[in-house]
């Protein structure tokens, strides 16, 4: 078994291993920057899982690839006989990043 973690960013959480490619709420770095995620709830290096203060030295590492935005999702609310209706539109800012490095 290959080892994984699982890390928080964007208020959501990610099972990733050393290959991975992530598509993750927008990080402020630039194409090709190396970021560290440091929020990391649980890892395995094959022969257990490892969560709590005993995952205190471990280091996720990946490369920023690309920044671009998502598809246009629509909010479409509507009261039926009242004349109401609203439509919204939303594109949400993402980050592709490789994962380079679990130690």
């Amino acid at each position: 078994m290959s080892a994984y973690a699982v890390i928080e960013t964007g208020g959501k959480q990610y099972k990733v291993s050393e290959g991975d490619i992530l598509e993750i709420e927008k990080l402020d770095a630039a194409t090709g920057d190396i970021v560290s995620f440091d929020n990391i709830i649980a890892y395995s290096s094959g022969e257990g899982l490892s969560v709590g203060d005993a995952i205190s030295g471990v280091k996720v590492q990946g490369e920023v690839l690309d920044q671009f935005r998502g598809p246009k999702l629509l909010a479409f609310k509507k009261k039926r006989r009242k004349g109401y209706k609203r439509r919204v539109g939303h594109r949400q800012s993402l980050t592709k990043v490789k994962i380079t490095g679990l130690s």
